[in-house]
């Protein structure tokens, strides 16, 4: 079979779902060659089987509202691939949500938690549910309702979500609470749980700490840090926050945060206060990156990404597909020399190709945004001791995790002096699956 025979075989079979087959596409068109002319691989049907999820939930979420009004929402766990470890993934509570985002980030989700070398399969889940402008107690009763349903499929040693866009730790706290209640039993089936009571240090912040460990490496590969260089930064969630945090501590200024009514422009850089105020940001539900420029009488650029100011590195930390080819073809233009996706697949193909085109150093999400799941492979493993490292001890794990990562791709993505990171990332995730895979036998 030719693989474009093979991607329309997937895309026959996957009608209507557009980030789905995107990821599809852009991981058989890395592993096409090594997987073609390996007869067990295509013996065993590998990839066949890999874009196919083991388990597909879908179900009802209703729940009432503080005037007493009933409303339903839509529920999913998508359980993707248990190969290397129990299936590991983010809930994503936001209106955007569908199967084919949540396919899209579940299969991702398999090649990132391998690139880790820590034991977890790939999984994804979330509702389409709106948290703005919600109460507390509203969000409570929803998380309630969302995990009547999904406790019957997670566990410890089987499926353990975490958070993702729109479910911070306020969320978790509810989701965990609802289940203690159901299964009567204190146990690690979730992560990104409050210190209190089993969570990690530095987990809010891993996957911002993680994207910038995975560019400096990737800088370093030409001589260069962090040190004195300006960063692009979208979005002003958690992996804004974390990324935000970690520039400073080696040295760069990040200029721009987003939202979806724009970006703000800080020549100053956004330090000391003013990274704290991402938090409260995230914490009022609305949704708006004007507040920041209202509290501290910086540029606000409405209706527009970031891409467009000059700067060294770029680190796209929103949401897919918000980086264009016009906004790479900009990048480039401007003189960036780097950019490392903190999000899941913010980067359109076509910016990608872009990028890759003019030699600038690109890093997948995949790789460079496994961060947070990989600080979630530590807290799994800080609840299997009873035990909880120090701050210190789970950044410096997290540092390593990332340069392996970053050696992983470099060993399968480089030539001719340059490195391929999309491509190394999906070899490196890849192998280690689907050896998993034959050792297990067609099941």
């Amino acid at each position: 079979m030719k693989m474009h025979d093979f991607l329309e075989g997937v895309a026959a079979k996957n009608p209507a779902q557009p980030e789905f087959l995107q990821a599809v596409k852009e991981v058989v068109e890395s592993v096409w060659e090594i997987y073609d002319s390996n007869p067990r691989f295509k013996q065993a049907k590998i990839l066949d089987r890999i874009v196919e999820p083991e388990r597909v939930i879908m179900f009802r979420v209703p729940w009432v509202d503080d005037r007493g009004e009933v409303h339903v929402n839509r529920g999913y766990r998508i359980e993707f691939n248990s190969a290397i470890g129990p299936y590991k993934g983010g809930l994503r509570f936001h209106p955007s949500v569908n199967l084919s985002i949540l396919k899209f980030l579940g299969f991702e989700q398999i090649f990132k938690n391998s690139l880790t070398t820590l034991p977890m399969g790939g999984g994804k889940g979330g509702s389409d549910f709106n948290a703005k402008g919600r109460s507390d107690y509203e969000i409570m009763r929803f998380c309630q309702s969302f995990m009547s349903e999904l406790f019957r499929h997670i566990g410890p040693n089987t499926d353990v979500p975490a958070g993702d866009i729109g479910v911070g730790g306020r969320e978790i706290g509810y989701l965990f609470g609802m289940y203690k209640k159901l299964v009567n039993e204190f146990t690690g089936v979730l992560t990104g749980k409050g210190l209190n009571w089993g969570g990690s240090l530095i987990r809010p912040e891993a996957t911002g700490f993680g994207a910038v460990y995975f560019a400096n490496s990737m800088l370093g590969t030409k001589g260069e840090g962090f040190e004195n260089k300006t960063v692009l930064v979208s979005g002003f969630g958690n992996v804004a926050w974390g990324a935000v945090q970690k520039i400073n501590e080696l040295g760069g200024k990040v200029v721009t945060l987003s939202g979806p009514d724009g970006y703000i422009y800080d020549k100053e850089g956004i330090t000391g206060d003013k990274v704290e105020f991402m938090l409260e940001m995230r914490a009022s539900n609305r949704d708006t990156v004007k507040d920041y420029a209202d509290e501290f009488g910086v540029d606000f650029v409405a209706g527009k990404r970031p891409w467009e100011v000059k700067c060294d590195v770029a680190i796209p930390c929103a949401t897919q597909n918000e980086l264009l080819r016009e906004d790479a073809e900009m990048l480039v233009k401007n003189g960036c020399i780097c950019v490392a996706e903190g999000a899941n697949m913010p980067c359109t193909p076509e910016a990608v190709e872009v990028l890759q085109e003019s030699k600038i150093l690109f890093a997948p999400g995949k790789a460079a945004n496994a961060g947070g799941v990989a600080t979630s492979g530590l807290e799994m493993s800080q609840n299997s001791l009873r035990f909880n490292w120090s701050r210190d001890e789970v950044d410096q794990k997290l540092k390593v995790i990332m340069k392996n990562i970053h050696d992983q791709c470099e060993l399968y993505g480089s030539k001719d002096g340059y490195t391929d990171y999309v491509k190394g990332a999906n070899i490196a995730g890849f192998m280690k699956v689907a050896n998993a895979m034959l050792d297990h036998g067609i099941v």
